[in-house]
């Protein structure tokens, strides 16, 4: 169980981030196009799994647009936004954003991917949605990188995240 907090005020995630060399649990997330989603999906691919609490606030939109444009020069990588945000409602911002990078997906049916990645918040006004992180996972979906951000409205490292896939 890992400490973050939101404006300085503590709360709880329901476990820790998945260990540097571990492999990455398997997923089903939901799509824009309301389409089960899985890790398999993006097999041979390295894969940035950026977690947010909802695209609906700045910080979350602020790393969504962040990812997406430093995913233009990343080859044989893409970019996952998952966030408790209706799969709608993810489509939509990207559509208004103009972001076509990343790959919205949300855990509207489940909670099972926040909770076996150690980032489903336990108490506190963020309760049920995801903390803030950064999984970088190789083509062969073991973990080769992992923040938790302790302070849910400031943003990921990008540079540390991105470095190893450099």
């Amino acid at each position: 169980m890992a400490r973050i907090t939101l404006k300085g005020n503590p709360f709880r995630t329901n476990g820790d981030l998945p260990a540097v060399g571990a492999t990455a649990p398997d997923f089903t997330l939901v799509n824009g196009d309301m389409q089960a989603v899985s890790l398999v999906d993006f097999a041979g691919k390295r894969k940035v799994l950026s977690t947010v609490p909802s695209l609906d606030t700045a910080v979350c939109a602020a790393s969504t647009r962040q990812f997406n444009e430093r995913a233009t020069s990343m080859d044989d990588t893409v970019v996952l936004v998952v966030s408790a945000d209706l799969p709608m409602a993810q489509k939509r911002f990207c559509e208004t954003e103009g972001i076509e990078n990343v790959v919205p997906l949300s855990m509207v049916r489940s909670k099972r991917f926040a909770k076996d990645y150690g980032v489903l918040v336990q108490d506190g006004p963020l309760e049920g949605f995801c903390a803030r992180s950064v999984i970088v996972l190789d083509a062969d979906n073991k973990v080769v990188h992992c923040q938790l951000v302790e302070e849910v409205a400031e943003e990921p490292d990008y540079d540390a995240a991105l470095a190893v896939l450099a």
